[in-house]
């Protein structure tokens, strides 16, 4: 635990790591950009972040890019980050356009986060499409029968190597989204169906106008509106 919490706490690395929360791959001169430091250093960092099994390489032609290891790291990532917003000192910091973006909503790893995660989850529960205590999740039969009617492949996320439904604590709203292959899966099928964009550069997304349509009638939810869990 020491050593990574010593890898994770370096600025450049932490910096690194959470240009990675997307769930993409970037190169190490993207990654050195990110970080402010030169290739040189970057590859030091990565290197050690590889070491650890922290961050996984794959080489395509001449570049080799980085990518978060597992979900797991992922998860790791968001509950530091909720940590050090709910627990952490307090520190003046001035709103951004960025930090709106990230708020309203974003990926979190390959789920679901911010406001529109935690609407979604909210949703679910309201309608008792699934279950989430402090540590778990379970799909219920009513939310397997509207993900089936959705599109949604859930023989196939049944068979990944990894929890199915779980809670995933939110560091901005300080409530759960939904991760696990679940949150996974409905995340793939929002990016599938058009209903949510990625902002480039930026772990952020955008909900399209077909989006607001779309969640609104599956999921009853309107990011510009309070949530209603009577429907």
């Amino acid at each position: 635990m020491a050593e990574i919490a010593a890898l994770i706490g370096d600025t450049a690395r932490a910096n690194m790591l959470t240009a990675l929360m997307d769930g993409r791959a970037l190169t190490a001169g993207e990654l050195a950009y990110i970080a402010g430091v030169s290739a040189s250093t970057a590859s030091g960092h990565l290197a050690k972040l590889a070491d650890a099994n922290l961050l996984s390489l794959v080489k395509q032609g001449r570049h080799r890019y980085f990518r978060l290891a597992s979900p797991l790291v992922g998860n790791m990532l968001e509950s530091l980050m909720a940590v050090a917003a709910i627990e952490g000192p307090r520190r003046y910091r001035p709103a951004s356009p960025r930090d709106a973006a990230l708020r309203r909503a974003r990926t979190c790893y390959n789920h679901l986060a911010g406001r529109l995660g935690v609407a979604i989850a909210d949703a679910m529960i309201a309608q008792q499409y699934i279950m989430l205590d402090d540590d778990a999740g379970v799909l219920t039969e009513s939310g397997t029968a509207m993900l089936d009617a959705w599109g949604m492949n859930l023989a196939a996320l049944q068979q990944q190597r990894r929890i199915f439904c779980k809670p995933c604590l939110d560091w901005s709203e300080r409530r759960p989204h939904l991760g696990g292959a679940v949150g996974a899966g409905i995340a793939a099928h929002c990016f599938d169906l058009g209903w949510i964009d990625r902002v480039r550069d930026s772990r952020a997304i955008c909900i399209t106008p077909e989006g607001d349509a779309g969640l609104k009638a599956r999921f009853g939810i309107c990011l510009d509106q309070p949530f209603d869990p009577s429907g």
